[in-house]
């Protein structure tokens, strides 16, 4: 089992910046990928940014590329998402998520058998 708790959520005016932080704590954390999704009220809840099991590797979504940044801590047992230009369509739930280091297909929500229970994003116009 792996738990996983994010944090850093909260409101902030478009074009500012908050960083989310994900705690895993359970199985060892370098065995697993992990991901961002969000999900906006009334909709599906969508990719936003992974970052493979060694860190070297990761991928985001168009909508968001250039503006946020995974990392991760393996010390820490803590991956980031560094959120920058926040924009109101930026506004979801945003949810934590670990899978096998075997998986592929990090940008679908199947993938992942892990989940936080996600942090509230408010970007006001």
């Amino acid at each position: 089992q792996v738990q996983l708790v994010e944090s850093g959520g909260g409101l902030v005016q478009a074009g500012g910046s908050l960083r989310l932080s994900c705690a895993a704590s359970g199985r060892t954390f370098s065995n697993y990928n992990m991901g961002w999704f969000r999900q906006a009220p009334g909709k599906e809840r969508e990719f936003v940014a992974a970052i493979n099991w060694s860190g070297g590797v990761t991928s985001s979504a168009d909508s968001v590329k250039g503006r946020f940044t995974i990392s991760r801590d393996k010390a820490k047992n803590t991956v980031y998402l560094q959120m920058n230009t926040l924009k109101p369509e930026d506004t979801a739930v945003y949810y934590c998520a670990a899978s096998h280091f075997l998986a592929s297909k990090l940008d679908i929500p199947e993938t992942y058998g892990y989940w936080g229970q996600g942090t509230q994003v408010t970007v006001s116009s």
